[in-house]
């Protein structure tokens, strides 16, 4: 067996067209919402959307946004709602679920707490170049800001995704915290920049993808004593955290929520639980593109 990388980012020209995703009704939005019903709460408006970018290659990058209905009916919400959004990032492939369709969990969770949290599951227009998928990353910061008066962010990536996540957040000052699953270490130089915003990294320690030293790496380069950091290494696990998805899943909400200034003290039932269950979760990565090319779930 290979060992595994510190990189899935490639150096290749992009596409002639950009990245296209498969039409499913199956990864815009959870077919099962038990927990939510059972917390008597109303699912979020869910938008599959395109955003222009405006860089050398212009065109549009696909997404799907989660909107909290305080968003789409402002008298339903409360007056000092925060307005933070996150934004999740998925791997070299592109694709809008995440490792083991987490993001199809926690953006759904994330916008359906009492004072909901927008969520935009990101695809790429070219998977794995990241100066691109920096400026599709912006480009949707300045969508939501411009549409929804959007003015913090949270950024969340896996695998790949650590290369945005980190180059955005070293830089641009509404991002208030970064979080990422897997994540590679090249072009992730912005972690330095960092702090103090808030830092999460998770990784498994038997990923066969991208080696687990990315994230000890990543933990070390952001510094000690700079800001609230947390490094979580789960024994045994993959690439795509599949033996600990719904653990990793409430961990990512409950960082969004810290980031975002949402206590949610009595949503325990909502951020706990499944939306997405263990059977679906790698099959929904195949429908969604988020495994092919080099991205695995091992």
């Amino acid at each position: 067996m290979p060992e595994p990388k510190t990189t899935l980012s490639t150096t290749s020209p992009p596409p002639s067209s950009p990245h296209r995703l498969p039409s499913d009704p199956s990864i815009v939005r959870p077919q099962k919402l038990p927990s939510l019903v059972a917390a008597n709460k109303t699912p979020p408006s869910t938008e599959s959307l395109t955003i222009k970018v405006a860089d050398s290659m212009n065109g549009a990058v696909p997404g799907v946004l989660h909107l909290p209905h305080s968003f789409t009916q402002p008298q339903a919400g409360l007056s000092n709602h925060p307005r933070t959004a996150a934004i999740l990032l998925s791997g070299a492939s592109g694709g809008l679920v995440g490792p083991s369709s987490i993001y199809l969990g926690m953006a759904t969770k994330l916008a359906s707490l009492h004072d909901g949290i927008p969520a935009l599951r990101l695809d790429y227009r070219y998977p794995a170049r990241n100066n691109y998928c920096v400026a599709d990353t912006l480009a949707a910061m300045n969508y939501l800001e411009n549409t929804h008066s959007v003015s913090r962010f949270v950024l969340v990536g896996w695998s790949f995704g650590g290369a945005p996540v980190f180059t955005v957040g070293g830089r641009d000052p509404r991002v208030v915290g970064c979080a990422t699953v897997a994540s590679q270490t090249a072009e992730t130089e912005g972690v330095r920049r960092l702090a103090p915003k808030r830092l999460l990294l998770m990784h498994g320690t038997a990923d066969q993808t991208l080696d687990p030293w990315c994230s000890q790496s990543l933990y070390e380069r952001y510094g000690k004593g700079k800001g609230e950091r947390e490094l979580v290494m789960f024994e045994g696990d993959d690439h795509a955290l599949t033996g600990h998805a719904r653990e990793a899943e409430e961990r990512l909400c409950r960082f969004v929520m810290r980031c975002a200034g949402v206590k949610g003290e009595d949503e325990g039932d909502v951020v706990k639980g499944e939306v997405v269950g263990m059977g679906e979760r790698v099959k929904l990565m195949e429908k969604g593109g988020d495994l092919d090319g080099e991205e695995s779930v091992e």
